[in-house]
């Protein structure tokens, strides 16, 4: 397929930025869908399609959590390892005024404000991971090792 026919988000720019071998995964988007949609579309394991979170702590400052589809962040480990009292899920319209991008749409590369980024230290042993591209219904393949490269993303154990 002509590489035009994708969409060039700034996570894709991003991507391009860096160097970054990617692979291009469209699918049917489904409000609330989540993750367990866009691996039954690409036919890929659930804990490979990693979700972006925008969160914040108790003062409003927002951070990037990236986590396994099939997995939930434990927000009372992730504020206890990060030292704050709490962390939260930002709403939609918070999530959107600091990513930049709509909610299922999130991609961590290329957001609007540059946010701290925590990766669950499992999917750095991945080898290829799905993550969204910057659209709705728009994954992107890559080596789990760019979450590092490119995000600094610090590891931690915070899934349940």
């Amino acid at each position: 397929m002509a590489q035009d026919k994708y969409p060039v988000t700034p996570a894709i720019r991003v991507l391009r930025q860096h160097k970054i071998d990617f692979s291009h995964h469209p699918y049917e988007y489904e409000e609330r869908g989540g993750t367990a949609v866009s691996a039954r579309e690409l036919g890929v394991d659930e804990h490979c399609v990693i979700k972006t979170l925008i969160m914040e702590d108790e003062a409003k400052n927002p951070l990037i959590v990236l986590m396994h589809g099939d997995r939930e962040v434990s927000t009372k480990n992730l504020a206890r390892h990060l030292g704050v009292k709490t962390i939260t899920t930002c709403t939609p319209e918070a999530a959107n005024r600091h990513s930049g991008y709509m909610v299922g749409g999130t991609s961590p590369f290329g957001t609007r404000k540059a946010m701290p980024a925590y990766v669950e230290a499992s999917i750095l042993d991945l080898g290829t991971i799905y993550i969204n591209g910057g659209k709705r219904g728009y994954l992107v393949g890559i080596p789990a090792s760019c979450l590092s490269q490119i995000l600094a993303a610090k590891p931690v154990d915070v899934a349940v």
